[in-house]
């Protein structure tokens, strides 16, 4: 069901600090800040070859990752992101399994433009789990997804 790893996301107190980090001692290519409002946070992503990483910074107190960095005041992995064809279905079958999707159950759009859902931690073993729904062709590209 599930397709690439298309991002591990990184909660981090001075976004501007990591991307410096990746872009100038790593030699990575790290995009421009985007504030994701409906999330409550800032995000930069670093390019790699075979998959992004993502770095979070909170939009105000009431955001999520504002709470995850009082918890982590140095930061740390936030979630991992996965592709699937088709998020509906692989919601349903996450629900009928007994995992908990995160807030109204309702898809938001992410970062990427794209539909997505979080599913908690305690049911992937600490590990928060975003899925965000990517086209049939994209994951067939590199993908060892099963059809």
């Amino acid at each position: 069901m599930i397709g690439r790893l298309n991002h591990v996301a990184i909660a981090v107190p001075d976004l501007d600090k990591a991307a410096s980090r990746y872009r100038d001692l790593m030699g990575a290519k790290v995009s421009s800040v985007m504030e994701l409002k409906e999330h409550g946070v800032s995000v930069v992503f670093v390019e790699l070859e075979n998959t992004k990483i993502e770095l979070l910074h909170p939009l105000g107190g009431n955001s999520p990752v504002a709470g995850f960095l009082a918890k982590n005041p140095k930061g740390g992995t936030h979630h991992l992101c996965f592709e699937v064809s088709d998020l509906r279905s692989a919601v349903a079958k996450m629900i009928q399994s007994g995992a908990r999707v995160l807030g109204d159950g309702k898809t938001k759009i992410g970062a990427h433009g794209l539909p997505v859902v979080f599913l908690h931690p305690k049911d992937f073993d600490g590990v928060l789990i975003e899925l965000e729904e990517v086209a049939k062709t994209d994951l067939d590209e590199g993908s060892q997804v099963d059809p």
